[in-house]
C-alpha cells in the first residue's frame, strides 16, 4: 500500500457479505469501495518484493483457497486447489432465515440444507446454537471430527436441515433468553412442510451445553438433545473454582457469560430457576451429554449431577467421559469417536436408525479396553 492510505476490512451487518475498502489518511473523503462479496475473506498479506496481495476467500461451497491480486482486488488468480473431491459429494447450502423472539425482537439464524434440498420432502432437522453464528453465513465447513459441536455440512450431507439461530440475553435470565430466542425460530420452521416437526434434535457444547440442558426442563418439542459439558447447578458451580488457573468460578456467574447480574446472597432465586438440576424431573427428551474429567472450564461433577439425577428419576439420558481429557476431546481418535457417538445418537432418534450397543445396554469403564460398543445392539431395528 501507498504511505498515505490504509486498507479497511468492511462487513455488512444485514446481509453478511464482506470485503474491503480504501481509506486516503487525511483526504475527507468517504473510503472507496474495492470489492464487496457475498463471501468471507481472510486478512491479507502484502508480498514483500511486489505489490501484490495474498488473502483466501470462501463460502459453504466455496473452499479457502489461496488468491492472489492487485492492491484494488483486481485480477485475482487462484494459486491453490485444496479440495477438488468436493465435487464427487453431496455438499450443503445455507440461507439466512429471520423471525421475532418471544419478546419482540428481530432476530438472525442460518439454515443449512442439502444440496438436492427438495421443498416437497420432509427432513429431520438439528439445532445448534451458542450466542450469535450469523454473522458466519459464508464460512466454509470441512467435514470432519469436531471436539465439541456438530459439522453444519457432514449433517446437511446426510440428509439434515440444520438451524443455527442467535441470541439476544436479558441479564439475570440466560435459560430464559434462550428459550425466548431460539423456540420461535425452531417453532416458524417447524411450521414449514419441509420439517419434519416430531424429528427435531438439538445439540450445544459449554455455554450452549447449559442452555440445552435448561430448555428440555421447559419443552418437549426436541426429539432427541446432547448437552456437552453443562453447567447443571449454578449454586454448587457458583461455590467452585477453575482447576486450571485456581480462579474462582463466581465472577464469571454474576458478571461475565452467565449474566446473572449478582451474588448468590443478593440473588438466590435466580441461580435456582437458572439451574437445569432443580427442574430435572420435567426433562422427559433423551439426553446425551459429554463431561470429561480433567476438564478446567466447567467442573464435570456439573455433568454427573445430572446424569446420576436423570438415572434416579428413570428418565433417558448417556454420559460420556474421555478419561483425562479436558473441555473436550484433544486427541484425534477421541474426537472421531466422538463424532461417530453423536451421529449414532441423532440418527437414532432422528433417522429411525438401530441402536448401538452403548446407546442401548452402555458400556462400563472396566470394558472399554475390549469394546467400543458401536455395532448395533442385537434385536433392535430402531
Amino acid at each position: 500500500m501507498v504511505p498515505d492510505t490504509l486498507l479497511l476490512s468492511a462487513f455488512h451487518v444485514e446481509t453478511k457479505a464482506s470485503g474491503f475498502y480504501r481509506d486516503r489518511i487525511g483526504s475527507g473523503e468517504r473510503p472507496t469501495k474495492l470489492r464487496m462479496m457475498d463471501r468471507s475473506f481472510s486478512a491479507p498479506e502484502k508480498a514483500d518484493d511486489a505489490d501484490r496481495l495474498l488473502y483466501t476467500r470462501e463460502s459453504v461451497r466455496e473452499f479457502p483457497d489461496l488468491r492472489v491480486a492487485d492492491r484494488s482486488f483486481n485480477e485475482p488468480q487462484n494459486l491453490s486447489d485444496v479440495n477438488p473431491q468436493q465435487s464427487d459429494y453431496r455438499w450443503a447450502t445455507v440461507e439466512l432465515v429471520e423471525w421475532t423472539s418471544a419478546n419482540g425482537e428481530q432476530l438472525d439464524g442460518l439454515l443449512y440444507t442439502p444440496e438436492d434440498f427438495d421443498p416437497d420432502k420432509e427432513y429431520p432437522m438439528m439445532t445448534y446454537f451458542y450466542e450469535q453464528y450469523s454473522d458466519d453465513l459464508h464460512e466454509h465447513y470441512a467435514p470432519e471430527a469436531h471436539r465439541s459441536i456438530i459439522n453444519f455440512t457432514f449433517y446437511a450431507s446426510r440428509g439434515y436441515l440444520v438451524f443455527v439461530p442467535d441470541i439476544h440475553y436479558k441479564e439475570g435470565y440466560p435459560g430464559e433468553s434462550a428459550m425466548q430466542s431460539v423456540m420461535p425460530g425452531v417453532t416458524m420452521l417447524a411450521n414449514r412442510d419441509y420439517v419434519d416437526s416430531d424429528r427435531i434434535g438439538v445439540q450445544g457444547h459449554s455455554w450452549g451445553g447449559y442452555q440445552i440442558a435448561h430448555m428440555v426442563t421447559k419443552t418437549d418439542l426436541f426429539a432427541a438433545a446432547e448437552a456437552g459439558a453443562p453447567v447443571s447447578n449454578m449454586i454448587s458451580a457458583y461455590g467452585g473454582i477453575r482447576w486450571g488457573t485456581g480462579m474462582s468460578r463466581m465472577f464469571q456467574y454474576e458478571e461475565t457469560q452467565s449474566r446473572i447480574g449478582g451474588s448468590l446472597w443478593d440473588m438466590p432465586m435466580r441461580y435456582i430457576n437458572n439451574s437445569p438440576i432443580f427442574q430435572a424431573d420435567r426433562i422427559d427428551t433423551p439426553l446425551m451429554m459429554m463431561h470429561n474429567d480433567e476438564d478446567s472450564a466447567v467442573p464435570w461433577e456439573q455433568g454427573i449431577e445430572l446424569f446420576v439425577a436423570l438415572r434416579r428419576l428413570n428418565k433417558p439420558a448417556w454420559l460420556l467421559n474421555y478419561t483425562g481429557e479436558v473441555h473436550w476431546p484433544t486427541d484425534l481418535a477421541e474426537m472421531r469417536d466422538w463424532t461417530t457417538r453423536m451421529q449414532q445418537f441423532f440418527d437414532h432418534y432422528l433417522k429411525g436408525a438401530p441402536a448401538p450397543v452403548w446407546l442401548k445396554e452402555g458400556v462400563p469403564a472396566v470394558e472399554n479396553d475390549r469394546t467400543l460398543g458401536l455395532e448395533p445392539a442385537t434385536g433392535t431395528s430402531e
